[in-house]
């Protein structure tokens, strides 16, 4: 039985590297392109694999050469990929991915296979078999919540990452334990400019005005703000050179997963999901740049003993 179930996307990555994005009408020279495994679904569901987590993978993939390469790779990955379904009309979801000398990524998506996803198959899932779902925004929003309702209603716990972002459902808002958007995506939710700490906290504190249990905000390169209605905790980032930051956001949120299954107080989950997605920056790629557990806890020991005091001052 898979202790992590994941609802969402799979895409093919069509990635270029070049030393800055282009202009509207311009026409630059970049690398040579990359096809890599992608789709914020499968990039979490991998990403709490290399952790140790039991994980299974709901979602389409269309009939063409990029279908069975994400479905080997998941597989590859200790992903069940039993959900997991060929749709013959579609053509399976690719991003387009520019990637610019300082690491950061412009993606435009191309949903195929994902936007069949549909609310009544997931409704015939057996959630109980389950611990914990995860979700996102890269398949359509109403089976999105069809899955969180049906979570819901075995005791799952629920983790949805709203990315891409866009106006939620309201059970959208109140049925997960816990809501993890970035400051862009924390914006648009709530309509409120978020560039800093201070406003992060405000913009959370919105959501949980409107039901949301918890909120984790992932700032990048400033870690991640938790908000609950007992706490607010900012959790610094750990300093690395960024080579590429696709993925890093969904390295997050699988270790948080998995160090939730683990048991572990909120804060240190957090910080757990912190050192995935630094790790994650500093290789090119989204799924081949996920760590694995062992690399998470050397990179968290060559950490601590960085800290002058050791333990007591981390």
């Amino acid at each position: 039985m898979a202790d992590i179930i994941v609802v969402g996307s799979m895409n093919a990555d069509l990635v270029v590297r070049a030393s800055r994005f282009p202009g509207p009408g311009e026409t630059i020279s970049g690398e040579d392109l990359q096809i890599i495994p992608g789709g914020k679904g499968a990039n979490q569901a991998v990403a709490a694999a290399r952790q140790g987590a039991a994980v299974a993978m709901v979602g389409h993939v269309g009939n063409d050469s990029f279908g069975p390469q994400l479905i080997n790779n998941l597989k590859r990955n200790n992903v069940n990929t039993s959900h997991v379904k060929v749709d013959p009309q579609s053509a399976t979801g690719t991003a387009i991915i520019v990637v610019d000398a300082n690491g950061q990524n412009s993606i435009v998506l191309s949903p195929g296979g994902n936007g069949k996803v549909s609310p009544a198959e997931v409704r015939d899932i057996s959630f109980s078999d389950h611990k914990l779902l995860l979700l996102q925004l890269e398949i359509p929003v109403e089976t999105v919540s069809a899955a969180a309702q049906g979570a819901r209603e075995s005791d799952l716990h629920i983790l949805f990452n709203p990315a891409p972002a866009r106006p939620l459902p309201k059970e959208l808002i109140s049925l997960p334990d816990f809501i993890l958007p970035n400051e862009s995506e924390l914006s648009l939710l709530t309509d409120q400019t978020v560039k800093d700490l201070a406003s992060a906290e405000r913009a959370a504190k919105t959501l949980l005005e409107r039901g949301a249990q918890n909120v984790i905000v992932t700032l990048g390169a400033n870690g991640a703000l938790v908000v609950t209605q007992d706490m607010t905790k900012h959790v610094p980032a750990f300093e690395v050179k960024v080579v590429d930051t696709t993925a890093a956001g969904d390295a997050f949120i699988g270790g948080f997963a998995s160090a939730l299954l683990q048991n572990r107080p909120l804060e240190e989950a957090v910080r757990y999901g912190c050192a995935c997605g630094a790790l994650a920056a500093t290789k090119f790629g989204a799924q081949p740049s996920l760590p694995t557990r062992e690399e998470v806890e050397r990179f968290l020991g060559d950490a601590l003993i960085a800290v002058p005091g050791g333990e007591d001052a981390a």
